[in-house]
């Protein structure tokens, strides 16, 4: 690529980048994917690294963050942050409206509404059109520097371009993190097992004060902007100041609009009471201020707010509904959070069925009954919460909800720890959960790098018992038939809180029926979520009808649901979702009673499992019936691909199976700095605390944390059985790389394009001549190796905790002198 066209490249990324950057935050819609937006950036920050002198400060490839921050300085507000009064009643307003009369002496002035989002406030100042400092509101005086976080902010310009810019001014608005945003964190959270957000106004404080900018880039926050200041501004109302922002580009609210009276602000209200719900983000009231500013300027202020603004905060919503039943789910750290199932109830725009209860202590509190009506409240919450119970529709009898006394995925009896809210399950070695994260370790790319064994696969072997720990993974090979027609998936399925399994609706009315899509059951349950579910199924059966889909099986399946339902309706209720065993009964009922597929259900975790239990000879027609029950399954590729990719982990060195196999503080770098020093895990067991002690870089907690691995049984078995399977406990000595010493105790990071080695090639080689290799800038390195373009934020870094840098040459030199 020449100079000129790199030039043209970079500047038709920018403007592609820069389009999707508008689409997503000011138009909440994509055109691409996440991945392919990722491309199109990689491909920028590859262009600008090999031409550096065509990188402009204002690159959609600076938004990616990088740099470091200790602590953040405190500023002072050259114009103090006022925070506003808040009115929960229209008669409040109306008393507002009022002041404001008998303050100007008149009827002529007008409001400027707008919803109060809730998010984090920040002020921004630019100087010659350039982004100067942004500072959090703090206490209204001071506030924190956090500007290059802010930087991050793809909706923030970092420049101003226009006509008649003011050489200095500043901009307020509140900073958000997008309720799909914030799920999608959750999401991954879940998965990883760790503690869930509390809700997004928290979320986008706490990103907004991370130390690692490129992480802050990576939660994709927002901006909407309510506020100019400056002198000479050429405006003398808050509507022209935001008209004026939004020209200059920054990101407005789009739900403001003048009033002209207090009637009008009352019907702005009721008017986005609902509508607020489909905004991206939370909303909690509304903001109305006086429009002209000289008009403000003879209100004034009061000691603490302005006379000329007011909040109006909207009840956080409240409804009714039955509880159905309790699930509890089990975390990967083996922490158990009860979940209620409720009758579907529509609440703050959406329709709710689910509430957490948090811990035994809620439940408690609340003094829930089984079959109670409870009151749910959409707050600040994103997860509806039940806040109370109507005592007077209790039913006559109705018992106490007990909180379990054992988990739900393995039967072990639950813990409590001494001032803890929250129940766990002890049985880290087999809890199907917490096996899961331990082996999603050991298949990691950095550890044994099975890449075919994803999590999915994963949780599959678990919970249907080909697998309870690392080890178990090299004996699949011996039972490859038996992997034919596994489930893959449980998200279709639910373990209600006493073992019972449950399938999805959907699932169970396209097993049932015959000639409707999957896609096509969908799309009715959508239509039909706030139903409850023998209205749901009633209504199934006549859009059925209506499609003319083989309507008299079709309707009598259903038919058989509904009465099979009704026959059984001891069974716990979970909304969405039915109990397998009743299902099943309707395929199987003449050829087995009802309890043993009922046993199966509670033992079992999939419709695989239970029919393997049941071992019943069935028809193909059947068969194939029963098969759209399932999910996704192992099939003969998958298995292959799967198998050779575990073969071809046992090639792994020792420093790789070190690492993967999860002793408690050993990460990559101090498993190959034992590894490469007791060359066997033989000798590292045997190892006494003073030899370990002796390696620079081992402290006391590894210490304990290496001879309590090695003190438990099941950890042994473990490596005896890996061993014996042919996984690599030892360096294996080579005569081509017998390498030297000369890097003994360095501890070293390269950094940008060298001429000797591609990057994995000086990790390598640096490792052979005894040095230890680090993956990121710290004062712990000995050194860097500087190459040709190496990261500005990094040489920053390296530069503030005077770290020494040498040049590929000087490096080179050192080994070869040596």
């Amino acid at each position: 690529m020449t100079h000129q066209e790199a030039a043209e490249r970079i500047a038709q990324l920018t403007q592609e980048i820069n389009h999707h950057n508008h689409l997503y935050y000011q138009e909440s819609r994509i055109e691409i994917s996440d991945f392919e937006f990722d491309q199109l950036l990689e491909e920028l920050v590859r262009i600008e690294t090999e031409f550096p002198d065509l990188l402009d400060p204002d690159s959609p490839s600076q938004r990616v963050g990088g740099t470091i921050t200790k602590e953040f300085q405190t500023v002072e507000h050259e114009t103090r942050m006022l925070s506003l009064g808040n009115t929960y009643t229209i008669e409040e307003l109306e008393a507002f409206d009022e002041r404001v009369q008998k303050g100007l002496g008149s009827t002529d002035y007008e409001y400027f509404c707008e919803m109060k989002f809730d998010g984090v406030a920040i002020s921004l100042v630019y100087e010659n059109g350039k982004l100067l400092r942004a500072v959090t509101r703090g206490d209204g005086y001071k506030g924190d520097d956090v500007t290059a976080n802010v930087r991050t902010i793809r909706n923030i310009p970092l420049t101003v371009f226009g006509e008649g810019i003011p050489a200095k001014f500043e901009v307020r608005g509140e900073i958000f993190l997008p309720l799909k945003e914030f799920e999608k964190i959750n999401k991954q959270r879940e998965e990883a097992g760790d503690a869930l957000l509390a809700n997004p106004r928290n979320a986008a404080s706490g990103t907004l004060k991370m130390q690692d900018s490129s992480v802050v880039a990576k939660r994709r926050l927002n901006c909407y902007f309510y506020q100019l200041l400056g002198d000479d501004l050429g405006v003398s109302t808050h509507s022209e100041a935001i008209h004026l922002i939004e020209k200059w580009g920054f990101n407005v609210s789009p739900t403001y609009q003048k009033a002209q009276t207090i009637q009008d602000v009352l019907n702005y209200i009721e008017n986005w009471r609902e509508k607020r719900h489909t905004l991206p983000l939370e909303t909690d009231g509304v903001v109305l201020k006086i429009n002209d500013y000289d008009q403000r300027e003879e209100l004034g202020f009061t000691a603490k707010n302005p006379r000329w603004a007011i909040a109006y905060k909207y009840k956080a919503e409240s409804a009714e509904t039955e509880l159905l039943s309790i699930t509890y789910q089990v975390g990967r750290t083996g922490a158990i959070t009860p979940v209620a199932n409720l009758a579907p109830v529509s609440l703050a725009g959406t329709t709710v069925k689910r509430a957490s209860l948090h811990n035994a202590n809620e439940i408690e509190r609340l003094g829930i009954h089984e079959g109670d009506h409870v009151f749910v409240e959409k707050g600040g919450e994103i997860i509806p919460k039940i806040t109370g119970v109507n005592l007077s529709v209790r039913k006559a009898g109705a018992q106490p909800i007990q909180y379990i006394e054992i988990c739900p995925e393995c039967g072990t009896p639950l813990e409590r720890k001494e001032g803890e809210a929250k129940h766990y399950c002890p049985n880290a070695a087999s809890c199907p959960p917490q096996v899961l994260g331990r082996i999603e370790h050991f298949v990691s790319k950095r550890a044994m790098d099975i890449d075919s064994l994803g999590t999915e696969r994963i949780r599959a072997l678990i919970d249907q018992r080909f697998i309870s720990n690392y080890s178990d993974i090299y004996l699949l090979e011996q039972k490859e038939r038996e992997l034919l027609g596994l489930e893959m998936s449980h998200d279709q399925y639910e373990k209600e809180g006493s073992g019972l399994l449950y399938i999805t609706l959907e699932k169970a009315l396209f097993a049932l029926t015959d000639q409707i899509s999957f896609k096509q059951i969908q799309q009715y349950l959508e239509s039909a979520a706030e139903l409850p579910l023998f209205e749901t199924l009633k209504g199934f059966q006549e859009q059925i009808r209506k499609w003319k889909k083989k309507v008299p099986s079709n309707v009598g399946m259903v038919d058989f649901l509904i009465n099979s339902l009704k026959d059984h309706g001891d069974l716990p209720k979970l909304e969405d979702y039915v109990p397998v065993a009743v299902v099943l009964e309707i395929f199987l009922g003449r050829r087995v009673d009802f309890e043993p597929i009922l046993d199966a259900s509670y033992k079992e975790g999939t419709v695989h499992g239970i029919m393997l239990r049941l071992n019943l000879d069935l028809s193909e027609e059947l068969r194939e019936r029963i098969k759209k029950l399932k999910a996704n399954t192992f099939q003969e590729g998958v298995i292959s691909n799967m198998l050779e990719g575990i073969k071809a982990s046992k090639a792994q060195p020792f420093e790789k199976v070190l690492f993967a196999i999860g002793i408690r503080n050993i990460g990559e770098n101090t498993a190959q700095l034992l590894a490469r020093h007791f060359k066997s895990i033989q000798a590292l067991q045997e190892a006494t605390s003073e030899q370990l002690l002796e390696i620079n870089g081992v402290g006391e907690t590894l210490v304990h944390s290496i001879h309590e691995f090695f003190s438990d049984d099941q950890n042994q078995q473990n490596i005896q059985q890996l061993q014996s399977l042919g996984l690599n406990f030892e360096i294996i000595q080579s005569e081509e790389n017998t390498g030297t010493q000369i890097l003994a105790g360095k501890r070293i990071l390269a950094s940008g394009k060298l001429e000797n080695f591609k990057r994995d090639e000086i990790k390598d080689f640096v490792q052979l001549h005894g040095g230890q290799y680090l993956s990121s800038v710290s004062k712990n390195l000995d050194f860097i190796i500087e190459g040709e373009g190496m990261g500005p934020s990094k040489k920053e870094k390296a530069e503030k905790l005077g770290v020494p840098m040498i040049s590929e040459e000087e490096f080179m030199k050192m080994i070869v002198e040596a």
